[in-house]
């Protein structure tokens, strides 16, 4: 099996930024990309970012790109979400997910993850 751990969530102003992180441990498994989604009050979980394990390709949900960046580090399989200029509507439980065999046409697709970690709650104050 395949643990993923988030970490770097919080409670912040807005206008503050946070750093994410997601650590996978237990079985090495093929992957074909890592990515975050996030879950608001009383809505379901939707796409926020992806990467592109090998190859580094990214991709980002429309409302957060210019202000969320996604990156990895392969050595310590972990993946990274840069959360800058935060507004209160951002305020979700964030998850991370390994994506194993996707492409870069559907992996802002949340059927195409097969792990899932417990997620890390970020709160934005106004």
């Amino acid at each position: 099996q395949v643990q993923l751990v988030e970490a770097g969530g919080g409670l912040v102003q807005a206008g503050d930024s946070l750093r994410l992180s997601c650590a996978a441990s237990g079985r090495t498994v093929s992957t074909f990309a890592m990515g975050w989604f996030r879950q608001l009050p009383g809505k379901e979980r939707e796409f926020v970012a992806a990467i592109e394990w090998t190859g580094g390709g990214t991709r980002y949900a429309n409302s957060v790109k210019g202000r969320f960046t996604i990156s990895k580090d392969n050595t310590k399989r972990t993946v990274y979400l840069q959360m800058n200029s935060l507004k209160p509507e951002v305020t979700a439980i964030y998850y991370c997910a390994v994506d194993r065999w996707g492409t870069m046409a559907t992996m802002d697709q949340i059927q195409d993850y097969n792990y899932w970690g417990q997620g890390t709650q970020v709160t934005v104050s106004s």
